[in-house]
């Protein structure tokens, strides 16, 4: 999986402080897209082992206490990104229970084939949806058209 980039602290994608990465790839390419750049699998940066093991250890910094990681793009649900994406959020899960994940994908929540299906079923909050630019509406929250929707899922933090 590659990626493009990595934010140690971010207050702009979802609630709180955060980490967010953006992924490379998204097989959507939707008209008007502010992040075009994300769109070719192969852009951007190989998201490593080091790098996976830096999102770890921020999500547990103390200093500056985060309340979760963010996981946009590109898609975080392309098919050459869910295999990393599925691990990372097992190991978010396993070494940081207290923190949330945020998730944006253009694909729609009833669509989801079943290692997409997995990983949502391990994340708190998935804005799906296409952007659609007819749609747009600068006034919407963590999202850029009425058309996307925000899932909130109730986990068992235990």
């Amino acid at each position: 999986m590659n990626y493009h980039k990595y934010h140690q602290v971010d207050v702009v994608n979802g609630e709180g402080t955060r980490c967010t990465l953006f992924v490379s790839g998204c097989e959507h390419q939707c008209k008007g897209c502010y992040n075009q750049s994300t769109w070719r699998v192969d852009s951007g940066h190989l998201f490593t082992h080091e790098l996976e093991d830096q999102i770890i250890a921020d999500l547990k910094d103390t200093r500056i206490k985060r309340r979760g990681l963010s996981l946009s793009g590109g898609d975080p649900l392309h098919p050459a990104n869910v295999d990393t994406i599925l691990k990372l959020v097992m190991r978010v899960r396993r070494e940081c229970p207290d923190k949330d994940i945020w998730m944006w994908t253009g694909y729609k929540l009833e669509d989801l084939n079943p290692i997409q299906t997995e990983i949502v079923g391990l994340i708190d909050v998935l804005i799906d949806g296409k952007f659609e630019q007819d749609l747009y509406d600068a006034n919407l929250i963590w999202r850029g058209s009425s058309n996307q929707i925000i899932h909130r899922f109730t986990r068992d933090h235990s």
